[in-house]
């Protein structure tokens, strides 16, 4: 935790050693309040898509939870993920939240995983999708090539492919864990094997998850352009639409606070090889951040009146 930190504070320390504060702020205080209640709205859209996709997963295991519960626990999640020193502690949420109803908590969290699987997998098609719409523009000063991202996609899509088709075959691949405990790790892995199934018996359902995925990523680009445009920030949808994948891809490593820092770095990289002020990438970076922030604690006003049984 004191290497995230320190990470986090190193480079934000130097990010700000080059670039003019002032002229930061000043371009913070001339802000479009009006454009920045919108960049919520379409995050609470965003919020309400993410619980649609894991509603119909859970829909495709038979397990009957209400929509507005689901939503509740999202919320909860999000304040979770913003405010504790992890990225997957909103996950841990939604798993137990939803073993109850699922009477597993593996089931529960094999979903929560697929969700995250499609979730990455929609968010690296839209960068590509964007990062191929823009070559032979500026493709040069763009960090990363569209072939890259191709290949993550479809590396990402091939390694799925046989743990939907042949899920019995990912049980005998994890046979040889029942070594550390017979009984447990075995009915874990017998349990993991059946929820796969019901998968791909619902393929639908998989399909209409990653459909949710991609309209989930489009709509934070659009959350992002929003936010740009309250700025006053000279950047088009299409840069917006591979740097913000790109940025979420970062925040995964298990190297920063949150991403903080790290998320700057990037969005300050991006903007220089397109010719963008790093004054405006690490400003873009910072409200976007914190308008996420301030809308995930809804989440916590879900947690603290749920009682003390349901925290």
């Amino acid at each position: 935790m004191a290497l995230k930190l320190a990470v986090s504070i190193l480079l934000l320390f130097v990010l700000f050693r080059k670039i003019d504060a002032e002229r930061l702020w000043a371009s913070a205080r001339e802000a479009s309040v009006p454009w920045l209640l919108v960049a919520l709205a379409i995050y609470l859209l965003n919020v309400m898509a993410s619980t649609w996709r894991w509603y119909l997963l859970l829909g495709a295991q038979g397990i009957r939870v209400q929509a507005s519960t689901l939503f509740r626990s999202f919320l909860v999640a999000q304040f979770f993920n913003n405010f504790l020193p992890s990225n997957i502690g909103g996950d841990v949420i939604r798993i137990r939240d939803t073993a109850r109803p699922a009477g597993s908590k593996t089931l529960a969290a094999t979903v929560v995983l697929v969700d995250r699987a499609l979730g990455l997998m929609g968010l690296v098609l839209v960068a590509a999708l964007s990062a191929t719409i823009l070559a032979g523009k500026h493709q040069a000063a763009i960090p990363i090539w569209p072939s890259w991202l191709w290949a993550g996609f479809l590396v990402g899509a091939a390694a799925s492919a046989p743990v939907v088709l042949a899920p019995e075959g990912v049980g005998r691949l994890l046979q040889p864990l029942t070594i550390i405990h017979p009984e447990w790790v075995g009915g874990r892995i017998d349990k993991l094997t059946e929820v796969l199934c019901r998968f791909r018996a619902r393929p639908s359902a998989l399909a209409g998850c990653f459909g949710g995925a991609v309209f989930v990523q489009a709509s934070i680009v659009v959350f992002f352009a929003a936010v740009a445009y309250a700025l006053h920030i000279d950047v088009t949808f299409w840069d917006l639409a591979v740097i913000v994948p790109l940025s979420f891809v970062v925040q995964m490593l298990p190297v920063s606070l949150n991403g903080f820092g790290v998320r700057e770095a990037t969005f300050a990289a991006y903007f220089r090889g397109i010719g963008r002020p790093i004054e405006s990438a690490v400003l873009m970076s910072l409200v976007a951040a914190a308008l996420m922030m301030l809308f995930s604690l809804s989440g916590a006003f879900v947690w603290f009146t749920r009682g003390e049984s349901g925290r």
